[in-house]
């Protein structure tokens, strides 16, 4: 879930994620109308494993272990699926949420490309900025599914910050929610990177065209 100026940070609530001093939590909520989060749903079903950041899983295990509704497939992906938490700091005990391991020490990101290498489902991240941001940086993420809410929050915790890896994807799947009032479903798959340098737009005989 993200803004328009691409932050991720505390869309569901002003507690959600304080960090830095974030006072804009929960931006996402007045614009959830009816059938908003229905792609999230459809994207959790693709998922054969969850993998999240520490702060994230303990977020999301605070709410989504009090969600017993068997018709919720989040609430039953994150309940009963297998799921990864990235930390050196929690220990098993205090991970304890259903099927979930903790990836600690040593190379997390080789941990990630094994992982990923396993038949099944998808891998599937969600939150988890800082562990994000090191996935991309190191070229694991294939896909990327966004839902853009047509929010300006101004700061906080972004996708894509100052230096990230450069990178190109191709929208393979986009959806306008709620008659355009809501939000814009995206379905990002990873391309080859245009690099710089090897093309331009000139103007050739009065026409512009790319050289």
């Amino acid at each position: 879930m993200i803004s328009l100026d691409g932050v991720m940070q505390g869309p569901g609530g002003f507690e959600e994620d304080r960090d830095n001093g974030f006072e804009r939590g929960g931006w996402l909520v007045p614009q959830s109308m009816e059938g908003q989060l229905a792609p999230i749903g459809e994207w959790f079903k693709k998922a054969g494993a969850i993998l999240l950041g520490r702060s994230t899983f303990e977020m999301m295990r605070t709410y989504w272990s009090q969600v017993t509704d068997p018709d919720n497939i989040v609430a039953t992906a994150l309940n009963n699926w297998p799921k990864y938490v990235v930390s050196n700091t929690l220990s098993d005990a205090d991970a304890a949420w259903g099927n979930t391991t903790v990836l600690r020490g040593g190379d997390v990101i080789e941990q990630v490309r094994k992982l990923k290498e396993r038949p099944g489902g998808e891998l599937q991240v969600h939150g988890s900025w800082q562990l994000v941001r090191s996935l991309h940086d190191a070229g694991l993420v294939d896909v990327y599914r966004l839902l853009q809410v047509p929010v300006v929050v101004g700061d906080g915790k972004r996708l894509f910050a100052d230096g990230a890896v450069p990178a190109t994807y191709r929208i393979t799947e986009s959806e306008v929610l709620n008659g355009g009032g809501g939000a814009l479903a995206l379905t990002l798959s990873s391309a080859a990177f245009g690099t710089t340098g090897v093309g331009e737009f000139v103007v050739e005989d009065g026409k512009e065209q790319i050289a």
